[in-house]
């Protein structure tokens, strides 16, 4: 039933013809009766070798508009080999849309790109990307929704429920009226009435419909019906009528508009037009918020993105309905965007302008305190296709609701569908970056891994060209973070996640060492890079002085878990050499000592011996004159690494 739930419901009644030819095809197009249009101009079509494009959109308009999209697509393709990429905005649209319709996403893809290239507009390329990153998330993801549907449907098309009291009133084209004799050329279905069920909360089910206020019904449309939360103040759609006759405009196109009443002892009482209600363009769709201060609604009002926008007033505490605002190119595009529905300060609407599953799609926007909506979301299957999802409505309590959809497993056009929407998962983002100890400068493709208590994986990443990384967690958890580089120290960080859905942690930094700013080379050997240990004369204990330069020897062997190491302690030649090298042993243990007192592995130190004077260094030997600066030199500690 595509388009008709959409704003512009022409209602006109040609006859169809027996044998047809392009004028008579074209009057049926003009008409809006799309059912017999489309059968026209496939006959034509046989028999015409090169058609005009206006012929080939007529064709393919006839079937989109009933939701025909493999004949749809065929001649849209056959539009596309004529024009190229000259179709505009909105045939590019309907082309990416039927081809998604019949699932040749791929092929869909290659279009939206080429559409986007050409027109060369960087937000919405940016745009592109970001939905479709979150759809292919989606289709990897576990869905909070479960849905059914309904044993109510008919053949023909329900949909658009509303929450009335305990009850649900949804929209119907079946023919239980005394006016279902007369249809509806567009689709050549009876004209929708609004109906009331019963609920059944144990699984969602509905039953015992009846016509909804019979007041209210007309020998044409009424649907999309909405309420406040007592049920005593409805909005609804219907079409323009004055004194029991359409009102069409100069494009022979009878609009909607959206009707305000009080909800009285089964009927409706007072009703009244809305004050931006007009002849020359359709209002509907209409969504009043919990606190009755908003109504949101969908128009094809002059000024706005695309088809047909969304819109809403505020409403103030006496009734009175301030402008309506336009919700911007965030929310709205060159196609449909229809069906809002706002709870919980989350905006629920269908897109065929936003880059979904194919046809209408329901994405939600939360509501900012500045006036503004966050970037819509997707809400994936099963909630969304390939074919129209439409009119999502959800309970208070976040966890039931109803959508309608014209899917192929479906019972007749469009059905209403039932759903349970499970707890989401709480996940928060963790963000920061990671930088070299000495450089300060950002390191790429450092590894990024999270571990919850147990030492279970929870989530890993790297670094991109700016050092920068970000992982998503469970919320609620104490974390480890552990960033390493080959040739490079680790890092830890503990970070403690709150209980805020998505929300983000910034600023856990990592420093990472470079194995080769930590060691000097010399001759094929490699030795922790320290300064000289000094001791107090003729003692081995360790001095402040000392332990700061050892704090380099257990910082690289905590960094490189690997590293083995094993100390050699020198003297200079002064005092006897027994004795240097006694004093020289101890240092050399005494050092050996202090390391494994920080925690780290005795087994990491192969040995610790000291050589007093054996291995003078320089000339300074026995008996020879040197400067306290030569001298110096000798009195060493090495730490050679044997293994990393």
């Amino acid at each position: 039933m595509k388009k008709l739930y959409i704003l512009s419901l022409v209602l006109s009644f040609t006859l169809g013809f027996a044998q047809t030819n392009l004028k008579k095809a074209d009057a049926l197009f003009r008409d809006y009766s799309y059912a017999d249009a489309s059968k026209a101009y496939e006959e034509i079509l046989q028999n015409i070798k090169n058609p005009t494009a206006q012929t080939l959109k007529n064709a393919a308009d006839s079937y989109y508009f009933i939701s025909d999209a493999r004949n749809a697509l065929k001649w849209y393709q056959k539009l596309y080999e004529v024009q190229g990429n000259n179709l505009t905005d909105i045939y590019y649209l309907r082309y990416i849309q039927t081809m998604k319709a019949v699932m040749d996403y791929d092929d869909a893809d290659k279009i939206t790109k080429e559409y986007l290239n050409k027109k060369g507009d960087k937000n919405e390329i940016n745009h592109y990307v970001a939905q479709k990153a979150q759809m292919d998330s989606l289709a990897k993801a576990k869905s909070l929704y479960a849905i059914k549907n309904l044993d109510i449907n008919t053949s023909k098309s329900d949909f658009g429920t509303a929450f009335f009291q305990d009850k649900i009133v949804f929209a119907s084209a079946r023919d239980t009226t005394k006016f279902s004799e007369k249809l509806y050329t567009w689709n050549n279905q009876p004209f929708l009435s609004l109906y009331v069920a019963e609920r059944n909360p144990a699984d969602g089910s509905l039953f015992n419909e009846t016509v909804f206020l019979p007041n209210v019904m007309t020998k044409y449309h009424e649907a999309t019906a909405s309420f406040d939360a007592s049920g005593k103040t409805m909005y609804y759609s219907t079409n323009i009528v004055k004194k029991n006759k359409l009102v069409i405009d100069q494009e022979k196109v009878n609009n909607f508009q959206i009707i305000k009443g009080d909800v009285t002892d089964g009927k409706l009482e007072n009703p009244q037009k809305v004050f931006f209600d007009s002849n020359d363009y359709s209002v509907g769709h209409p969504s009043l918020s919990d606190d009755g201060q908003y109504l949101f609604f969908a128009s094809d009002m002059p000024g706005g993105f695309g088809e047909s926008d969304l819109y809403y007033v505020k409403i103030a505490n006496d009734g009175t309905m301030g402008s309506p605002i336009n919700l911007g190119p965030k929310i709205n595009t060159i196609g449909n965007d229809v069906f809002p529905f706002y709870r919980n300060g989350v905006l629920y609407f269908s897109s065929d302008g936003h880059y979904g599953w194919g046809d209408l799609d329901v994405y939600e926007s939360n509501f900012l305190a500045d006036g503004t909506f966050t970037t819509p979301k997707n809400l994936g299957a099963p909630i969304n296709s390939n074919k129209d999802d439409f009119a999502f409505i959800i309970d208070k309590a976040d966890s039931y609701g109803y959508v309608s959809s014209n899917r192929a497993e479906g019972k007749g056009d469009d059905d209403i569908y039932s759903f349970i929407k499970g707890k989401p998962v709480c996940n928060q983002s963790i963000s920061g970056i990671a930088t070299d100890r000495k450089t300060k400068l950002p390191l790429t493709d450092v590894s990024v891994m999270a571990y919850n208590s147990y030492s279970e994986i929870l989530g890993e990443t790297k670094t991109n060209f700016d050092g920068k990384y970000a992982i998503v967690v469970p919320c609620g958890k104490v974390v480890k973070m552990i960033a390493a580089k080959p040739n490079y120290s680790s890092d830890e960080k503990t970070v403690e996640t709150t209980m805020e859905n998505e929300g983000e942690i910034k600023d856990v930094n990592f420093e990472l060492s470079n194995y080769d700013d930590l060691v000097v080379k010399k001759k094929g050997v490699e030795k922790v890079d320290v300064n000289p240990i000094y001791f107090d004369y003729d003692k081995f204990d360790i001095t402040p002085l000392a332990i700061e330069e050892l704090s380099k020897v257990v910082f690289i062997m905590r960094k490189f878990p690997n590293i083995r190491i094993k100390i050699e302690s020198h003297t200079d030649s002064r005092g006897k050499d027994a004795y240097n090298m006694k004093l020289s042993d101890n240092r050399a243990k005494s050092t050996r000592d202090y390391i494994v007192s920080q925690d780290i592995d005795p087994s990491r130190i192969e040995s610790a011996i000291g050589y007093g004077e054996s291995r003078i260094i320089n000339k300074c030997k026995n008996g020879v004159k040197c400067t306290e600066a030569e001298h110096l030199v000798n009195r060493r500690s090495d730490f050679i690494i044997i293994q990393k």
